[in-house]
């Protein structure tokens, strides 16, 4: 399971010549230089486009090579990863598609650490001078200066413990050589301290008003944390553990990216002309893409698996089941193995969790499961997906774009070498308990739904004072001290599901209670009164999925507890991880300070 994604070629136009002399640091990418065009966008909404027909189950799925350190800096680890447009094969039935990866590469290589040995990563920026997907210059013009030369990226580890120099925070974006940057922009070389227990991480683009653009294009790479208990637990290791990102990508018949320019008619409120081309509310493809390859299948022998599962699209959610599949008619049949899930985004669990009925992944929610094929010799099974595009939390499809059932195939060799010395202990780790009583403040927060200045759909964050929502420029309003531990209450006043993320820290979700058994007056929670926690919810977490007309609790620790995690202050980030909304004000700053603060 070590084939790398095919990399066939470096796009050169104006984009000058070092996009094709930074050396990888990893297994060697053969590369030929190709000129590429920039063909006027035509504002297209996703009703209006269909991608190529394209046979399904054809290439087998990629895994990024992990990439080793160019050097060290102040006697640790030191990696140089540079961001550049490449062309790649995401199918065998496709031309060569441009896009933009780490190390030249999409998803990005695969970054591993080990608990408390910290490291120095410099994001080096060698992309063109053009952006690869038409912008909207009117996201965030007050604050982003669209006619500044260059490309502007910056890169946030999702999930990380992290200083606030190095979180990746919108506005510290930067051009090619640090040319231009923006106002909150601190360093070059990234410091990643470590400090928090064995994970799933996944570094990507967060720059300010284009990531969902920059993401779609490519800047996405897994990041794996691990220390010597886990090492010790007998999980599957090797070629049995395998990271794996759903995506979903939609492409025009040469093989380019489609991202849609204009926003449909029934999702306009007015008769404003709108901007050509415009940001749209959510974004959904007509293909799954599985690092980097359209429809795959994944070969694997009758034993157990590890799969490190992220959602690594822009809008969509995964509500994910294994099914026996006939290959022959495309049919489904009985349920396949169950997922036994030992981790969720901010590490192990206490114990392993049998999900019975689905995993539910919203965007950039991670699941580390276990799978067990022995069973299964010979068989077929199918990798499913039953979430309707416009997700709220249920099955309903009144509104359904983009359905995509069918993520990937999963063949169980018919005999496999009969040796399986991998296990699934009972107890994973320990995982302190947060109790709700020890909260030195509590904050009720929510999610509303208004229009923008063209008559666009506009998703915001409030609080209990202003449920109408703030902007991002507004004053910070979530501003939590150092030490302290924090219950945010989040309540969904709008039409669909968000997947919320809290930087810097990492949470336990407390329940969900209806809006309707909502009472604005009470000064004190009642747990018992809470539905509780989906099992796929315990845990430590830093994305919570909350749905319409509902509330969710989650409480939080900022700083150091019980040995776990590291004292960090200063401006970080909160918003919704569908990165459409994100870019569009539905985030928010956030503040850690100390006493000794003004």
């Amino acid at each position: 399971m070590n084939e790398r994604s095919e990399v066939l070629g470096t796009g050169v136009s104006r984009r000058k010549l070092l996009l094709a002399t930074s050396a990888t640091s990893i297994s060697a990418i053969a590369g030929c230089s190709a000129p590429s065009s920039k063909k006027e966008p035509i504002p297209t909404t996703v009703s209006e486009h269909s991608s190529p027909d394209l046979e399904k189950w054809v290439d087998e799925v990629p895994c990024p090579g992990v990439i080793e350190p160019t050097g060290t800096k102040n006697g640790q680890p030191y990696y140089e990863i540079g961001m550049r447009e490449v062309e790649q094969k995401l199918h065998n039935d496709l031309p060569l598609t441009t896009v933009w990866g780490y190390d030249g590469q999409y998803p990005g290589p695969t970054i591993e650490a080990q608990q408390g040995e910290p490291i120095y990563v410099r994001w080096q920026n060698e992309l063109p001078d053009d952006h690869l997907l038409p912008e909207d210059t009117t996201i965030h013009s007050d604050l982003i200066p669209y006619d500044t030369p260059g490309v502007r990226v910056v890169t946030h580890l999702h999930g990380g413990n992290v200083e606030s120099e190095s979180d990746g925070h919108a506005q510290a974006w930067f051009t090619r050589d640090f040319q231009e940057t923006g106002p909150k922009f601190e360093k070059n070389d990234y410091y990643y301290v470590n400090d928090q227990p064995p994970t799933t991480l996944w570094y990507h683009d967060h720059s300010l008003g284009i990531t969902r653009l920059n993401v779609y294009a490519g800047l996405a790479g897994f990041y794996l944390l691990r220390n010597e208990h886990e090492q010790e637990l007998g999980l599957p290791e090797g070629e049995y553990e395998i990271p794996l990102v759903l995506q979903d990508r939609s492409f025009n018949d040469d093989g380019s990216l489609f991202y849609p320019t204009a926003v449909s008619d029934d999702q306009i409120r007015g008769d404003d002309p709108q901007p050509e081309p415009s940001i749209v509310p959510q974004f959904y493809g007509d293909t799954s893409i599985v690092n980097g390859k359209a429809w795959p299948r994944l070969s694997v022998n009758p034993r157990k698996y590890r799969l490190r599962l992220l959602n690594g699209a822009n809008s969509r959610y995964y509500n994910l089941t294994l099914l026996e599949y006939d290959e022959t008619s495309g049919e489904t049949g009985a349920d396949g193995p169950s997922f036994i899930q030992i981790g969720n985004d901010g590490g192990l669990l206490s114990e392993p969790v049998e999900i019975t009925d689905r995993l539910e992944l919203g965007s950039s929610q991670r699941a580390d499961v276990v799978v067990d094929f022995s069973d299964y010799a010979g068989q077929t099974l199918l990798l499913h997906n039953n979430a309707p595009s416009l997700y709220r939390g249920t099955l309903e499809r009144s509104e359904e774009t983009k359905p995509l059932p069918e993520v990937m195939l999963i063949d169980v060799d018919d005999a496999g070498n009969g040796q399986d010395p991998s296990q699934v202990p009972n107890e994973l780790t320990t995982v302190p308990k947060l109790p709700a009583d020890t909260a030195d403040r509590h904050r009720k927060l929510w999610l509303s739904t208004q229009t923008d200045d063209y008559g666009r759909m506009l998703h915001l964050l409030g609080t209990q004072d202003q449920i109408r929502g703030y902007k991002l420029t507004d004053s910070v309003t979530e501003n939590p001290m150092l030490g302290d531990t924090e219950i945010w209450s989040i309540a969904n006043n709008t039409g669909m599901s968000h997947p919320i993320h809290i930087h810097l820290i990492h949470f336990q979700v407390l329940g969900r209670q209806s809006l309707a058994d909502y009472d604005a007056t009470a000064e004190t929670i009642d747990t018992d009164t809470f539905e509780s926690p989906r099992p796929f919810e315990l845990g430590w977490k830093d994305v919570v999925t909350v749905d319409p007309g509902e509330m969710v609790h989650v409480i939080a620790h900022f700083g150091e507890y019980k040995g776990l995690f590291n004292d960090q202050t200063g401006e970080y980030m909160w918003h919704c991880h569908m990165i459409e909304h994100e870019d569009h004000d539905m985030m928010r700053p956030l503040r850690v300070g100390t006493d000794s603060d003004d």
